[in-house]
């Protein structure tokens, strides 16, 4: 059954579009005419060095070297790219300057700092004179600089003064425990760090101070310690951020290799410390041209995606920036003093392009609001939503409730590579429930167990090509074993992502959330190992099994499974105890929904916690099916979470 039809854009809205754009520069350029979308699609998935180089040429890379061959070695997971190449990320993005050097780049919406904003020559200039202090900390090509710091313009502005001189960017989100925290730099070493004391959400001053002064504590290699204080006083040896914006200097930025590592981010498995991602310049630098396309996004738009600084949205906004428009960010809690503030907030910056995850739209809708009858959204074209599946119901919603005549284009991609697999055409029709369209230059299937290819049809979601924002390699993966067992181990040569796809004969596609145990709590992607260190560092929690059960159609549900010590009754007090510890060391989005006691976790032969047995049997698989009972070394521990089951289906 097709879904119902919700928005058809009018052939004059698609001809003005950069996508239409871009088709008459390949039919200019290259000579080549396509059908249909589809027909491009596989233009750009079987050509692929001629597609990459169109992107190259359309947007007017910069680069000191232009690479000869783009795409080196088209295999997977051993895929090189733009060998001999010569370019700078940043200087990419302050191409936009010139001329330009009066006119918005950045409006900034604090809840800690009120409303800034900031002109390209403004960024330009404070990029500079932060790059000119970290080369005088002793910052060279290779070495990182992490931060733990909101959605605001100093993330930014430290990002891409790192990035300028060659250096290594990691960010995380300062809600974040600093056990996790840890958990990631502590693996990438790195020679600064940069972060705010504290901040105001919801209303409330949050005290960093001392979780700072545990990772400082926790970070032997840093040797500069650089503080923008917001509770406190500066601490004793530590650098005034503010200091290091104020210098005149010229924006130098340093060339480096095509692979050069632009940034690190982190996407959790179930085992072990998360997974530290190396993106490449040059990768990144055609992903976020390219996804411009999609998004329909130029120098005229006003752009906004609510973001934690911890999630890859975060990285990903800054396609827009790359695009010349102005970027407005928000850094505060959506739903204080209400749930009309964000879109106050978009109607008062008279936004053109406004994306969130779509737990928020969700969330507006459940609230009962109707922002179209309490602001001005005229100026809004353009709606985005990723970080889980949006339903059907939130579809109706946006258009009944927030504007008729736009175009919703959700998404959704990876931290893995800062990019999306399925994605919005803005000359398609918007159905509700699917995405328009696979993303050009990305051979996106659906598969079977065996590897056969589905229409129609709910499979593993897979790329059966190489992009150039796949991972370098994860750091510290000498032999490049974690990235192939993450990636290539269930379909050798070709990558898999983690989530349920179908994908029909036109190419829209639905994603009904993660195959795989990742925890996903409102588009932030957590591993379950982490969740697991906290709660077993209890003295009486023996063991622990947790299960994020999000699919198309039903409500979100995290179940923490725990076994006590002597059998010893999960009371409140002992349930307040894990979910501290979960706030603390984690963080506090992923509180389990229900915590539930267990005589004994399920386990292989081999003793791996069977994490996603569970889940597949709690989302209604048949209990024959999805388990293996002669794999099993405890095979009665399952028939409690078959009875458990069995009751959530009756409830």
């Amino acid at each position: 059954m097709t879904a119902k039809t919700l928005w058809t854009p009018t052939p004059e809205r698609y001809d003005a579009s950069t996508m239409a754009q871009f088709e008459r520069f390949v039919g200019d350029t290259r000579g080549l005419t396509f059908e249909d979308y589809n027909a491009m699609w596989r233009w750009s998935v079987d050509d692929l060095e001629g597609f990459w180089n169109a992107i190259w040429d359309f947007f007017d890379v910069r680069a000191s070297v232009r690479p000869e061959k783009l795409l080196v070695k088209r295999q997977m997971p051993d895929m090189e790219w733009g060998t001999g190449g010569r370019l700078n990320y940043v200087e990419n993005i302050l191409k936009h300057v010139d001329g330009r050097e009066d006119e918005l780049a950045l409006i900034v919406q604090s809840e800690t700092f009120e409303r800034l904003e900031m002109t390209w020559g403004e960024l330009r200039a404070q990029v500079a004179s932060v790059a000119k202090h970290l080369r005088d900390m002793g910052v060279v090509e290779g070495d990182r600089v992490v931060a733990i710091l909101p959605n605001t313009q100093t993330a930014l502005i430290a990002l891409l003064a790192t990035a300028s001189i060659g250096a290594i960017w990691s960010l995380c989100a300062p809600d974040m425990g600093h056990v996790a925290i840890l958990d990631r730099f502590k693996q990438i070493a790195p020679k600064v760090l940069i972060a705010q004391d504290g901040y105001v959400h919801g209303g409330k001053t949050v005290d960093r101070r001392d979780v700072l002064g545990q990772i400082n504590a926790g970070l032997p290699s840093v040797t500069q310690f650089v503080t923008l204080p917001v509770v406190g006083a500066l601490p004793d040896g530590h650098v005034d951020w503010r200091d290091l914006t104020q210098d005149k200097v010229t924006f130098e930025p340093t060339q480096v290799a095509f692979e050069h590592p632009l940034w690190i981010v982190y996407s959790s498995g179930t085992t072990g410390n998360p997974k530290p991602i190396v993106h490449g310049h040059g990768g990144i630098i055609l992903e976020a041209a390219k996804q411009s396309l999609h998004h329909d996004i130029s120098a005229a738009d006003r752009f906004c995606w609510l973001t934690s600084s911890g999630w890859i949205m975060w990285n990903a906004q800054w396609m827009a920036l790359g695009q010349g428009a102005c970027v407005a960010l928000f850094d505060g809690a959506p739903n204080h003093p209400d749930m009309g503030v964000l879109w106050r907030f978009v109607a008062d910056e008279q936004l053109t392009y406004f994306g969130a995850g779509a737990a928020y739209f969700t969330t507006c809708m459940k609230a009962g609001i109707a922002p179209r009858a309490d602001v001005d959204l005229s100026a809004i074209r353009s709606l985005g939503s990723t970080g889980s599946p949006l339903s059907g119901d939130a579809y109706d919603w946006i258009y009944r409730d927030v504007k008729a005549d736009q175009w919703l284009a959700p998404i959704s991609g990876g931290t893995d590579l800062a990019g999306a697999f399925v994605l919005g055409h803005p000359g398609m029709p918007v159905r509700a429930g699917e995405m328009q369209c696979r993303a050009l230059g990305n051979a996106t299937r659906a598969y079977d167990a065996l590897g056969n290819e589905l229409t129609g049809e709910v499979g593993e979601l897979v790329c059966t090509e190489p992009l150039p924002s796949m991972p370098l390699y994860f750091w510290g993966d000498t032999d490049g074993s974690r990235l192939r067992e993450s990636y290539f181990e269930d379909y050798p040569g070709v990558w898999r992502h983690g989530d349920w796809i179908s994908i029909d004969e036109t190419g829209a596609s639905v994603i009904y959330g993660r195959s795989d145990a990742t925890i996903n709590r409102k588009g932030l992607r957590m591993g379950s190992a982490e969740i697991y260190q906290a709660v077993e560092g209890l003295e009486w929690v023996m063991d622990s099994l947790v299960v994020d059960l999000e699919f198309l159609g039903r409500e979100s549900f995290m179940p923490l499974f725990v076994v006590t010590a002597e059998n010893r009754p999960l009371d409140e007090n002992r349930k307040a105890q894990i979910n501290a510890a979960i706030r603390a060391q984690v963080s506090a989005r992923f509180i389990p929904n229900e915590i539930v006691q267990i005589a004994d976790v399920p386990r292989t032969l081999s003793g791996k916690k069977l994490e996603v047995p569970v889940k597949k049997l709690l989302l209604g698989g048949d209990p024959a099916k999805v388990v293996n009972r002669d794999s099993m070394a405890n095979p009665d521990s399952f028939d409690f979470f078959i009875a458990y089951a069995q009751a959530r289906a009756s409830a």
